[in-house]
């Protein structure tokens, strides 16, 4: 008679991975089960019913209003806010509203910090995110993303100064991103490695995809957007012709963030956002952008600095600090400040 709690082995991989779903693994990660690790399993949670919400509404594009052109807005950056990135800012508020989990929530669209009265008294965390980074990609059906960053909450600060934000990005408890693209995948560390899972939309959930990423210690691979070459400074046009002399390297540049260090996290290489003339710190946010994805990309073994200073030592002085970035595999990083530190 067969066993019929059993299958063969190559089916018992396949379920077992099936039933390692984003929030189980929280769980699995930190190792307890106590109020903290429920939390951040939920919370987790959240952020994954935040991706799904905007993987859905994105996979409409074209078919219903709002999903694609600009809104006639421009948002606390200066830039022209699209309907999706007004769409992708609410969709995180209302996932965590009512949640009991988060106090505030600061996102790069947001002047600042949205306060939530009633998880206040209970919310242990903060959540800071950039909603669609890549915005310019939507219209034209490229890979975008979701980057977040999770803080503890430190005090009732509902004046929206957020001071207690002002701080490095070592405070960061654990940070990743949502990259919508040939499919919509969840990257993220607590400071215990990264992870990465993939949606199933048959199903509804992140699985996981592959656990405690390696970044190569240095790849072929440099992305930058070389049509502000004359805008930077000379060490760092010096750095991009000696890369143009090598042979091997390729340029690879998506105008997303999130799907070029998607990129560089799996094959190695090195992300440069460089200051330039008008933008001597450059153009991407700290807090949102550039802090969540140093931390996921140390935790992957490799770097991220300014050029001067690791990007995760680095105190903003407001809440939508800018600052350079160089990130990516060690020897690339330390290749490219050999050329800036001349």
């Amino acid at each position: 008679m067969l066993d019929s709690t059993k299958l063969n082995p190559a089916d018992e991989i396949v379920l077992g991975r099936d039933f390692m779903t984003l929030s189980q693994h929280v769980l699995s990660q930190i190792g307890t089960f106590s109020a903290e690790a429920y939390d951040l399993s939920a919370l987790m949670g959240r952020i994954g019913l935040a991706g799904k919400t905007i993987a859905r509404h994105l996979s409409r594009a074209g078919l219903v209003e709002n999903v694609l052109g600009v809104t006639g807005e421009v948002n606390v950056q200066g830039e022209a806010v699209k309907n999706m990135d007004r769409y992708a800012n609410r969709v995180f508020l209302r996932a965590f509203e009512q949640s009991g989990l988060v106090c505030r929530l600061a996102s790069e669209e947001m002047e600042k910090p949205y306060y939530i009265p009633e998880n206040c008294p209970i919310g242990r965390y903060t959540l800071l995110y950039d909603p669609i980074d890549g915005s310019s990609n939507i219209d034209v059906n490229l890979a975008i993303g979701s980057i977040f960053s999770i803080r503890q909450q430190e005090g009732n600060d509902e004046s929206g100064e957020a001071l207690d934000l002002l701080q490095s990005g070592r405070k960061q408890i654990g940070a990743g991103y949502i990259l919508y693209g040939t499919s919509t995948m969840f990257i993220y560390s607590l400071g215990k490695g990264v992870h990465a899972f993939t949606l199933d939309p048959s199903i509804g959930e992140f699985i996981l995809f592959q656990e405690h990423i390696k970044i190569p210690n240095k790849g072929s691979v440099y992305s930058v957007n070389e049509g502000n070459f004359w805008q930077w400074d000379e060490p760092m046009r010096e750095y991009v012709r000696y890369m143009h002399r090598q042979v091997g390297n390729t340029a690879r540049y998506s105008g997303a963030l999130v799907a070029d260090i998607h990129r560089i996290l799996f094959q190695g290489g090195v992300f440069l956002y460089p200051g330039m003339v008008g933008h001597e710190d450059g153009k991407l946010r700290l807090l949102y952008e550039s802090a969540p994805l140093a931390f996921l990309i140390e935790q992957a073994g490799g770097r991220a600095t300014t050029g001067l200073q690791e990007i995760l030592d680095v105190i903003p002085d407001r809440l939508h600090a800018r600052t350079p970035l160089i990130i990516g595999s060690s020897e690339n990083v330390k290749e490219v400040e050999s050329f800036l530190n001349k």
